[in-house]
């Protein structure tokens, strides 16, 4: 089948078309691309599309082989999978700790979590109710307190945490806007621990520990109290 040209809320799109030039309509949706090859294939609603007299049209083989965007399960699975190839692998000789932040409000009740596992698998938890806060405080504090939690012990840090603002200002150089003696206090701790590396993990993809560090962080904003490492 031919493609025709068409608008869809003001964008220009190619629609599937009959030879006579009608939109191909299927259970009330037509095929569309946005670029003839760029392998992705959507369905819109016909009657969003306006094709207007005289529209171009272009044969079939115009566009590329296209296979339709994922669904929300595919994305779903997707984002586990990602997850899970960002997590540091297990090392019998490191220690692996994840930590997060939580708010109520933005600014709002904070608190942060920590789950820190020992190289021979113990587990020890904690929280702390940090009063009015932002959820990047709450975040931040997570790995300070992490960091702390773990002085001394020994073995190497893989800390993760799944705050891309974290990961930026304290590793990327990212230039901080706020919480600039917060983020001083947490780069010179980790200037002398070159035994922590911080890992990126994404949040509520389903990774335990990780799940686990919110629900701490998410107890100390509920109870409004604090359970030390």
């Amino acid at each position: 089948m031919p493609w025709i040209e068409a608008a869809l809320r003001g964008q220009k799109v190619l629609a599937r078309a009959t030879d006579g030039g009608a939109l191909q309509v299927d259970e009330g949706r037509v095929e569309i691309r946005y670029k003839p090859n760029d392998g992705k294939s959507y369905r819109a609603l016909a009657a969003n599309l306006l094709v207007a007299p005289g529209a171009p049209r272009f044969p079939d083989a115009h566009c590329g082989d296209a296979s339709a965007p994922p669904t929300k399960e595919q994305k779903s699975a997707q984002k586990k999978e990602t997850a899970k190839a960002a997590i540091a692998p297990p090392d019998a000789k490191s220690i692996t700790v994840y930590a997060d932040g939580a708010c109520s409000g933005n600014p709002g009740p904070a608190g942060s979590g920590v789950v820190v596992v020992a190289p021979d698998g113990g587990i020890r938890e904690g929280f702390r109710f940090l009063g009015e806060g932002t959820n990047n405080v709450a975040e931040l504090t997570a790995i300070l307190i992490a960091i702390e939690a773990t002085e001394g012990l020994g073995h190497p840090v893989r800390l993760h945490t799944d705050s891309q603002y974290a990961i930026g200002v304290l590793q990327k150089g990212w230039k901080a806007k706020a919480n600039p003696e917060l983020i001083a206090t947490i780069r010179a701790r980790l200037a002398k621990r070159p035994d922590v590396k911080l890992f990126y993990v994404p949040g509520h993809s389903g990774v335990p520990l990780n799940e686990r560090a919110d629900e701490l962080a998410r107890e100390a904003v509920k109870t409004r109290s604090s359970q030390a490492l």
